[in-house]
């Protein structure tokens, strides 16, 4: 798909100080948690989406109905143009960026005898290709100062049976982190991964029956699912001024669960 400024929100110069960060897969779940709580913090925020257009653009109206400041901007990001359009809306909007949360994924769960090459090479395009090039793409253009923030998973170190390829492809991010982190600490940004545990969304429970939940559910030492705003919480710290000590680190917000 073809990148596209859609026209939402507030034009700023380049002059404002406001800080700017890109959200992918922003339109709904954790990613329109994560849009909604940095504009809270009043940061001036790229709602990316690939298909969810009508669910970004009432993310948006929310937004600046609550004071901040958003655009909404289509992009695929299996697509290899789709991270410079984005970058490009951002900065043609509020004059430049200075956080970049990859949180775009999907999951496709199988055995690894019964994974075909279609699921492998889509989870492959949008869960490591993608976020390798956002990745790139946000150590070359970013502010100094800047907040790179990656999305990992806390199947990563637990590899449960049927999450062979999606695994593969977190592993993959947590490595890319922890190298970028050394490569970009003369210029004071800072690269992290959230590894979030079982949380509350479509992505997590489609498919799986009221008794799978239960279980996932009793196995969490805190006794509950996680919600998309625990995890924006998490996005919030390491993207605020309270982390710029926090680099190179995967933060498993899980509830305990390994």
């Amino acid at each position: 798909m073809t990148s596209q400024q859609e026209g939402l929100g507030q034009q700023t110069s380049p002059g404002n100080p406001t800080r700017t960060a890109i959200v992918t897969g922003a339109s709904k779940g954790i990613g329109a948690a994560i849009a909604k709580r940095l504009a809270r913090d009043g940061v001036a925020v790229v709602v990316n989406y690939a298909r969810g257009r009508a669910e970004a653009e009432e993310l948006v109206r929310a937004i600046e109905a609550d004071g901040g400041k958003a655009i909404a901007v289509q992009a695929d990001i299996a697509d290899p143009a789709s991270i410079a359009a984005l970058f490009d809306a951002g900065e043609k909007a509020f004059g430049g960026i200075d956080i970049l949360v990859n949180n775009a994924a999907i999951m496709k769960l199988s055995s690894v005898a019964e994974t075909d090459d279609a699921s492998f090479d889509l989870q492959i395009a949008v869960n490591l290709a993608g976020v390798f090039r956002g990745i790139r793409e946000g150590a070359r253009r970013l502010r100094d100062g800047g907040r790179i923030i990656n999305f990992s998973s806390s199947v990563v170190g637990f590899y449960p049976p049927g999450y062979g390829v999606y695994a593969a492809t977190k592993a993959a991010v947590e490595a890319v982190t922890h190298i970028l982190a050394k490569e970009l600490g003369a210029r004071r940004v800072t690269v992290n991964a959230v590894a979030p545990g079982p949380v509350e969304t479509a992505l997590f429970m489609d498919g799986k029956s009221e008794t799978q939940v239960e279980a996932i559910r009793k196995a969490i030492p805190l006794g509950r699912l996680g919600q998309p705003d625990d995890i924006a919480a998490v996005v919030s710290f390491l993207a605020g001024p309270h982390s710029g000590w926090v680099n190179g680190q995967i933060i498993r917000a899980n509830g305990g669960a390994i």
